[in-house]
């Protein structure tokens, strides 16, 4: 195991160099000077101004330089002055953070108690139509836009019925339920679509597992149905499926930009968008460092957790020890 997560890592590193690699190229790939497109042309009156700007910004040093400088600053957690909204972009980020964590983990537990129901009872219901129902909801889930959805819920339970907020942001620690009733309608529109895909997930591996060995001769031993379902196909199913739910975690915390704006949720996503519009390219290229490290270290851990769980399931089910576990 050891070894794995040390092979792991050596890999690790030369993707993190080639994310920071891209990021850092973003703004010199752009045509023409950065300069012109960061600014507008009021604030740059004279060539004065112009040269300040470059030196601020660090564009008057060689590319390469510019790299290990960008790069030394990051690794300290500085990553630069954002311009349009005239403060630190790692104060700005870690600001908003909290509000994107809440709402994806929020979207994870949505999802996962939807799905995983929803893909065992699909399973076990082959061919019926409660497995066809189970399987026209994820087809719907992964088919409608996030946005189409969330203005959805937004008309049923914000205006026709005015039970929830359509918009805003309210941590309350004194209050969970208010605190709940803003998450609930951003959590339901980024849940569901991880939701259908998890469904389907869950019913592959569950027809996969019940099909194998170890399930008929629990069956034949006289192991209740509940128990095989739960305890051992389950079990088992739920490798790929954890490895999955961590990769969607990832996706959903650099991937809340369109559900934010729709709900208008003080995240990171709506920061996102506010430094496009702003042309503020330090605190975008930030933003998308930040997200790409995150993807790459969950994927890590992800792919550790993966290993982990398949060591420990074939120390528990190996085949020679059958009679050892259905006893």
């Amino acid at each position: 195991m050891a070894r794995y997560i040390l092979h792991r890592l050596l890999i690790l590193l030369p993707v993190l160099i080639l994310v920071s690699v891209f990021c850092f190229s973003l703004l010199h790939l752009i045509p023409g000077d950065p300069i012109d497109f960061m600014f507008s042309d009021e604030d740059l009156d004279d060539a004065e101004t112009r040269q300040m700007l470059e030196k601020a910004l660090g564009l008057d040093m060689p590319l390469w330089k510019q790299y290990f400088v960008w790069v030394g600053n990051a690794m300290l957690g500085d990553f630069g002055q954002s311009i349009h909204f005239e403060r630190p972009n790692a104060e700005l980020i870690f600001e908003r953070f909290p509000a994107t964590l809440l709402l994806t983990v929020a979207a994870m537990i949505v999802s996962f108690l939807i799905a995983i129901p929803a893909g065992v009872i699909a399973a076990i219901k082959r061919n019926t139509p409660t497995d066809h129902a189970a399987m026209t909801f994820a087809l719907f889930g992964i088919s409608i836009p996030n946005f189409w959805f969330g203005i959805l819920l937004i008309m049923a339970f914000s205006i026709y019925f005015p039970i929830l907020p359509s918009s805003g942001y309210e941590a309350s620690i004194t209050d969970p339920i208010e605190t709940l009733k803003f998450v609930a309608l951003p959590a339901i529109t980024l849940g569901t679509a991880v939701a259908a895909i998890l469904a389907r997930m869950t019913r592959s591996e569950m027809l996969e597992e019940i099909g194998k060995e170890y399930v008929r001769t629990a069956r034949a031993k006289g192991v209740s149905e509940r128990m095989v379902i739960f305890k051992h196909t389950l079990k088992n199913a739920m490798v790929p499926i954890l490895t999955l739910l961590g990769l969607q975690f990832a996706n959903l915390l650099g991937g809340t930009v369109i559900v934010e704006t729709v709900f208008q949720w003080p995240g990171v996503g709506s920061l996102v968008i506010d430094a496009v519009y702003g042309r503020d390219y330090p605190l975008v290229q930030a933003l998308i460092l930040i997200f790409a490290v995150i993807f790459v270290v969950v994927n890590f851990f992800v792919d550790v957790l993966y290993k982990w769980a398949n060591l420990q399931i074939q120390g528990i089910y190996d085949y020679q020890d059958y009679q050892n576990v259905f006893s």
